[in-house]
């Protein structure tokens, strides 16, 4: 199946060499042959995108009538937003958060809400993996990443607390790019912790996913074919190293041997312990933060939560205030550490997860190799392009200094250029 680029598209309906009606009955034929097993959306409406689409003067804005799916944790004026249950079935918030309007003023079609795992935690969803429809796409944002690999979206907005950006995209072979903390501002999604859930988008290559990142934010992201010259990659395996499978350190051998043939400066890194020991914050802050943010569906609706969730919600509420203090207290250190690193390496290359998409739906995989980039709140990018001997995508995980996000991605691109060499 081919990827819709989404930078490509953008160009040629700046150029007027297609329209943004054309591009979205693209769209909606490859949903049409697709959706059935792939099932990536939660909600559609492309009778509403092609009125959208048929405005005038809708190409030259910086999105220029670009299809975009929303994951559905993030409220939508115009369509359900369900937070992936139940208990929201039918729901219809008043307004857009704050990222969908940004996105429909620099001319994105919203063409459907996509599938999210429930509240964007743990539970796996209906979505299957376009590239192997038997595994998982990974989760939170399974119906984003789906959607991209698909060939059906060629932008998606999806959300990370823990791994949920990052993880998905490499299971499905596309790029994750999980930005600076509140880069895409966070208000209108459903909260699951405050302190690290982050907005993200989902796009087949590195300078798609920018140029989308550069259209909706108005930011100098937008990096086309640059690549970083001559960059610092810090190799980073991390305490964890062990959960990673032999593929996956083998996938990032061949990154890094890759980076290395176009001129990066490639070594290994090991983290500090004050780097190591946020890893483990991670979790303390998040759980500590739902507890919080579920306490009315836990008090009032509790039967309708999926018994993981609940269960998960029961051990969070035993977690004392003192404890969640010193958890944020050591992130906080962590943070100033990693600045200091930075002083010396341009990125970190990392797992995007332990190893390939598992086989089957009972679990949508480990965020253990995205938490403490993500609790730390550098921007994050999900490389594609390797696979296992079996043929499944293998993405490995580029890791950039906090508000350094072009140069970020331009490394990531580089990386991308690498491999697919």
């Amino acid at each position: 199946m081919s990827l819709l680029l989404a930078r490509d598209l953008a160009d040629a309906l700046h150029a007027g060499r297609t329209t943004p009606r054309a591009v979205l009955e693209d769209v909606a034929q490859a949903i049409a042959a697709r959706e059935s097993q792939v099932r990536a959306f939660a909600a559609l409406d492309l009778d509403r995108a092609r009125a959208a689409a048929d405005k005038a003067g809708l190409a030259a804005l910086p999105l220029a009538g670009l299809p975009v799916g929303v994951k559905d944790i993030i409220d939508t004026r115009d369509l359900p937003t369900a937070y992936g249950s139940p208990l929201y079935a039918g729901h219809r918030p008043r307004n857009d958060a704050p990222v969908v309007a940004m996105t429909r003023r620099a001319g994105g079609l919203v063409v459907g809400k996509t599938v999210t795992t429930e509240f964007a935690f743990l539970k796996p969803s209906q979505t299957r993996n376009p590239r192997r429809l038997t595994h998982t796409p990974g989760g939170s944002s399974a119906g984003s990443a789906a959607a991209v690999a698909a060939g059906m979206l060629p932008v998606a907005i999806g959300t990370q607390t823990a791994g949920s950006v990052i993880r998905p995209a490499a299971f499905c072979g596309v790029t994750g790019y999980k930005p600076t903390f509140r880069l895409l501002p966070t208000l209108g999604m459903k909260t699951f912790s405050w302190h690290l859930d982050t907005m993200g988008l989902i796009a087949a290559r590195v300078r798609d996913a920018a140029f989308a990142a550069a259209a909706i934010t108005g930011r100098d992201l937008d990096i086309g074919d640059e690549t970083a010259e001559r960059p610092r990659i810090a190799i980073v395996r991390t305490a964890r190293a062990a959960q990673a499978s032999a593929q996956a350190h083998a996938a990032l051998d061949t990154a890094a041997r890759a980076a290395e043939a176009m001129g990066a400066r490639v070594f290994d890194l090991d983290l500090l312990q004050e780097l190591e020991a946020a890893d483990a914050a991670h979790a303390t802050i998040q759980d500590f933060e739902a507890a919080l943010a579920f306490a009315d569906e836990y008090e009032y609706d509790r039967d309708g939560l999926s018994p993981q969730l609940a269960a998960h919600l029961d051990a969070a509420r035993l977690i004392a205030p003192e404890t969640y203090d010193l958890a944020r207290r050591t992130a906080k250190r962590a943070r100033q550490k990693l600045g200091d690193l930075f002083a010396e390496v341009d990125a970190l290359m990392t797992f995007a997860a332990p190893g390939a998409a598992p086989e089957g739906f009972a679990t949508t995989g480990s965020p253990v190799f995205c938490r403490l980039w993500t609790l730390l709140g550098c921007p994050a990018i999900a490389v594609a392009g390797l696979q296992t001997s079996d043929g499944l995508p293998m993405g490995v995980q580029l890791v950039g200094r906090f508000g350094r996000d072009r140069q970020a991605l331009a490394v990531a691109n580089l990386v991308e250029h690498a491999i697919s060499r």
